[in-house]
């Protein structure tokens, strides 16, 4: 029995998302959150820069004894994950390649949509990471820089949302894309729209699905689970604006945010 927490951080709210598909899947682990709020986004900083913010924020998970961490934030897992796996000692876990690997398997027609920020698709890392599985799959990926902004106002039903949908996914319709990668940690919020714009026959990939139960397999196999059955334990960090990631997380957990504090940059 191995009660101590999992660790979880992200470059602000979105990542929310995975701790509430890790809630789902291992419902008895205590976990550690930390929003990187005051350094958001990752996207528009250099590659040097990132590992710096990635290593800081997992330096601080791990001084908080958890046993494993996951790289919530699409950016961090794409530039950052090899280089944190050499620097601690612990299982860590990205979101790209289980999203990834999930598409390549499940499409039937070869052809896979990927949306995300501008700057995870700009780097890539889903579809080379997709062809790396199946390399005669046709990768389409597609910003979508609106959605984020969207989910963080609670509009993830509204017209907007749809019609905002609608002119980013046209595309990927147009290619008969049969699976598409939710390469952003707000769009499974949005789950609901886009599969309405898309249709039934267009199948979601949610990473942060994906990547909880790879959790749940690497925890298994490494005899790391935490066996008791007592109530788990959630703590929230954020290095800016903690409240904002009470209002806009509680929604994307389904649950209230207590146990929330603020930790300086100065301090990770």
């Amino acid at each position: 029995m191995d009660k101590r927490p999992i660790g979880i951080f992200d470059s602000g709210v979105g990542g929310l998302t995975v701790m509430r598909e890790v809630i789902e899947q291992l419902p008895y682990e205590n976990i550690v959150y930390l929003g990187d709020t005051a350094r958001i986004p990752y996207g528009s900083k250099s590659e040097q820069t990132i590992k710096k913010y990635a290593y800081q924020c997992s330096l601080f998970l791990k001084n908080k004894n958890v046993k494993t961490i996951v790289v919530a934030c699409n950016t961090a897992s794409s530039v950052a994950l090899n280089h944190l796996e050499d620097n601690f000692d612990i299982p860590i876990l990205g979101v790209i390649e289980p999203g990834a690997r999930t598409a390549s398997k499940v499409t039937k027609n070869g052809k896979i949509g990927v949306i995300g920020t501008t700057a995870t698709i700009n780097s890539n890392a889903y579809q080379s990471k997709i062809m790396e599985y199946r390399q005669d799959a046709e990768v389409i990926g597609i910003p979508c820089p609106l959605f984020v902004p969207i989910v963080e106002e609670g509009w993830e039903y509204s017209q907007v949302a749809e019609l905002t949908a609608e002119k980013y996914l046209t595309e990927l319709i147009e290619h008969e894309v049969d699976s598409l990668v939710l390469g952003c940690t707000h769009y499974p919020i949005l789950r609901y729209t886009i599969k309405k714009v898309v249709g039934p026959g267009v199948r979601l990939i949610n990473p942060a699905f994906e990547t909880a139960r790879d959790l749940k397999k690497v925890l298994t196999e490494k005899n790391l689970l935490n066996k008791s059955y007592d109530k788990p334990k959630y703590e929230y960090y954020a290095t800016d604006i903690p409240e904002r990631l009470r209002r806009i997380g509680g929604n994307f957990l389904k649950k209230e945010i207590d146990n929330l504090f603020e930790v300086s940059i100065d301090n990770l």
